[in-house]
């Protein structure tokens, strides 16, 4: 991959993230590559649309991340509206997004732009609206748990501005990565939804909120609501109730063809919505949004073959019970030593040891 432009994210709270971003500038002054720090904050305490950082930014190819999952997420949706590919350097707790330890960010880079790397896809979350959202006056720092200011409510994509009045709602400029959340806003009122996957009604759902994700999504949020865990290579809508005062409380996974749309219903407090975590408008009882497969992915740099499994038993703490010895072994069947069988060649394996 030839890099003429880099943009950074960090999170200036974390002294080893401060240290890599240094590192990554030098790198790129060695290398005679433009260096952009891509501030998620704007000066003043006020937040920019991703589409507005990223042409401040300059069209970057690449995106480096340096904190946790929270910091990659940041930069994803600046990556999102470029077309750039990320990689994720971390500097985190948790590190299901980020695999780079800080100390090889250089390693990394060199690795990058001599052709050394691989890009792994990850299927995004694209969204329309009965309406442009919005958060009403004085409720952001409600929002924002007082985390600071809220990101804007999204826009209309730019070249849907003639559809806002259509019945297909209006195209958000915004996509989600990990999850879109509609849930309630008051502590005594839950939020009620009726459910459509591929415009049939599945159920009106009660709950405290829903969660619609994609398989990387799968280990965030509605893992913690009780939904299963998705290969990252999966194209899939996960949609999962969280709380739901009702016996049906399971999740329910739709082909990555089949939308879900989110209808509040008029017995309904209000609802917040949030996407990847950020607060992003409020919706009212008639109100409507629509969510589906984005039509081109996340473009994730990868230095060596993904080991989501291996991963998901470090970060989940997935250890044996005391009775039951550890597996030290390789692994059955699909570790050989000898050729491949013409009958397994159609599987992703795991490079031999």
């Amino acid at each position: 991959m030839t890099i003429s432009r880099l943009g950074l994210v960090v999170h200036g709270g974390r002294p080893q993230a401060v240290a890599g971003a240094r590192t990554v500038r030098e790198w790129c002054a060695r290398h005679a590559i433009g260096c952009v720090d891509i501030d998620v904050w704007q000066d003043g305490g006020g937040r920019r649309h991703a589409r507005e950082e990223v042409q401040a930014a300059g069209g970057p190819e690449l995106i480096v991340t340096l904190g946790g999952d929270g910091t990659f997420l940041r930069g994803a949706r600046i990556a999102a509206q470029n077309d750039a590919m990320v990689l994720g350097v971390d500097v985190g707790r948790v590190g299901f997004l980020t695999e780079t330890p800080v100390t090889e960010v250089a390693q990394a880079l060199d690795a990058v732009q001599a052709g050394r790397s691989e890009c792994e896809e990850r299927m995004m979350l694209m969204l329309r609206s009965s309406r442009l959202l919005e958060i009403p006056v004085g409720m952001e720092q409600t929002l924002c748990y007082g985390r600071g200011p809220a990101l804007p409510p999204p826009q209309p994509q730019p070249r849907a501005k003639a559809e806002e009045d259509g019945s297909w709602g209006i195209p958000l400029d915004v996509n989600a990565l990990n999850d879109v959340v509609v849930e309630k806003l008051a502590r005594d009122r839950q939020v009620g939804v009726g459910v459509y996957i591929s415009g049939r009604l599945l159920a009106s759902y009660s709950a405290d909120g829903v969660i619609l994700a994609t398989p990387t999504g799968s280990t965030a949020y509605s893992f913690a609501a009780g939904g299963p865990v998705l290969s990252p290579r999966m194209r899939a809508l996960i949609f999962t109730p969280v709380a739901p005062h009702m016996a049906f409380n399971r999740t329910v996974i739709a082909n990555v063809d089949e939308p879900i749309a989110l209808r509040v219903l008029p017995h309904s407090g209000r609802a917040a919505v949030s996407v990847d975590g950020q607060s992003r408008g409020i919706l009212e009882p008639g109100d409507w949004i629509g969510v589906a497969a984005a039509p081109r992915p996340l473009r994730l740099v990868r230095l060596a073959p993904a080991n989501f499994y291996g991963r998901l038993r470090e970060r989940m703490r997935l250890t044996d019970a005391p009775a039951t010895a550890a597996d030290g072994e390789a692994a059955p069947v699909f570790r050989p030593a000898g050729p491949l069988p013409d009958d397994l060649r159609h599987l992703h394996l795991p490079p031999a040891p």
